[in-house]
């Protein structure tokens, strides 16, 4: 499940905000309509959870990760004046999600729901964490009470859309973000730009790089420098082989507020673009940063065990973190990342067994097909290589892999052809 904060939809304050020229953004007026309430009523614990939303929702505006503290220390005001109060404790599992904190978020968002059982963003909050932490059983299931609870709502939408998108259904996790983009106020631009972001990924992943870029100027029109956006016109340019357009775009959304995935996207794009020396730059800078946060929940362990085994070769820090971040998730990606740390260093029997669990989900990616037909031509099934390296070339011809599919394809071509890619 992609778990980039989906459930704003419902849980932010109503305040609504004006856009254009000059004027506030839909996070910067609910800061705005909170911070009047909490001077005109402090002892009030509701405006301090208003306060909270708000924050959170500007740090998915902006990419800093710094108003998830503020939203922290925000609810804890609201739980001195009122202890445990239910609307806190909800804000808190959303602010928990926006950190990657999963297991915690599913833990309180449980303890919740059984306080109230018809609470639909409490389901959804539940649904995406399980999903993130790869129990897919219980994110179908919580996601689905969620709809059913009220049908039509825009979390419930968002939450299967995900669902939807990782079992390898896009055209239904289409259908679900058209809904949730029909049912979304016109003034919500953020969410709005969300939406459309997800939509244009989407068209990507299936091979249709210039409808999502499309998708993604309509994106930015509606929100301006969005970081989400920016983002993917990174990647919607690289997969259209227009690596000087994806440089500028990946330097653009780096200047405020950059994360260790995209310093690690802006040095992919720069390999791309030839730029080696700024390409070398950059992944060493993206290397120290995500570092430091390999113990933290919202961590950038993935790209690091990508890093480790696709350029920089220390295998054995690949398989460390690799083994880490299996020890708490079992999500598609995490065993995807898992998978090819255990190929690289040899261990392909072990790289078979998670890979294999990756694909049962369904997910449907070029760089996941890419790894299963490696690691099925490193175990000497010829067959299912065959089939995993084409499925990643049909789903998405110019992908990052593209190339490597190729080159894997005519070495199996050949009857005495080194299995291994």
């Amino acid at each position: 499940m992609r778990s980039a904060l989906l459930l704003f939809a419902l849980a932010a304050a109503t305040a609504s905000a004006q856009t254009g020229p000059g004027a506030l953004s839909p996070a910067e007026g609910r800061i705005q309509a909170a911070e009047a309430q909490i001077r005109q009523k402090p002892d009030r614990f509701q405006a301090y959870n208003d306060f909270a939303l708000a924050l959170a929702r500007r740090a998915r505006e902006t990419g800093d990760a710094s108003y998830f503290e503020k939203a922290e220390q925000a609810l804890a005001q609201s739980f001195r004046i009122q202890p445990g109060n239910f609307e806190g404790q909800q804000a808190r599992v959303l602010v928990l999600l926006g950190e990657d904190g999963y297991r915690e978020a599913l833990d309180l968002a449980q303890a919740l729901n059984s306080r109230m059982r018809d609470d639909v963003l409490v389901w959804t909050y539940m649904a995406e964490a399980a999903g993130a932490l790869g129990d897919y059983d219980k994110a179908e299931k919580w996601a689905q009470w969620a709809m059913d609870l009220r049908p039509g709502n825009v979390p419930a939408y968002l939450c299967g859309a995900a669902l939807r998108e990782d079992w390898g259904d896009i055209d239904g996790a289409l259908d679900f973000l058209g809904k949730a983009l029909q049912e979304t106020p016109p003034l919500e631009t953020e969410e709005t730009a969300w939406i459309l972001t997800a939509m244009a990924r989407l068209s990507r992943l299936s091979g249709k790089p210039d409808a999502a870029d499309g998708t993604l100027q309509q994106a930015l029109k509606t929100f301006p420098g969005y970081h989400l956006t920016l983002d993917e016109l990174v990647r919607t340019r690289m997969a259209q082989r227009r690596y000087a357009e994806a440089v500028e775009y990946a330097e653009t959304r780096n200047l405020k507020f950059a994360t260790p995935e995209s310093r690690y996207l802006e040095a992919e794009a720069l390999e791309d673009a030839g730029q080696h020396d700024a390409a070398r730059a950059a992944f060493e800078q993206f290397e120290r940063e995500a570092r430091s946060r390999i113990d933290r929940p919202d961590n950038a362990n993935r790209e690091l065990v990508l890093y480790y085994t696709d350029h920089n070769r220390q295998l054995g820090e690949a398989l460390r973190i690799a083994r880490l971040q299996l020890a708490g998730r079992h999500d598609v990606w995490t065993l995807d990342a898992g998978a090819w740390a255990m190929f690289a260093g040899g261990r392909t029997p072990e790289a078979q067994g998670l890979i294999n669990k990756a694909l049962a989900v369904g997910t449907r990616d070029a760089v996941l097909f890419y790894h299963a037909g490696a690691i099925a031509a490193a175990s000497g099934d010829r067959a299912a290589a065959v089939r995993y390296l084409t499925q990643s070339l049909d789903l998405e011809p110019a992908s990052e892999v593209a190339g490597r599919d190729h080159t894997a394809l005519a070495k199996l071509a050949r009857p005495d052809g080194n299995n291994r890619p």
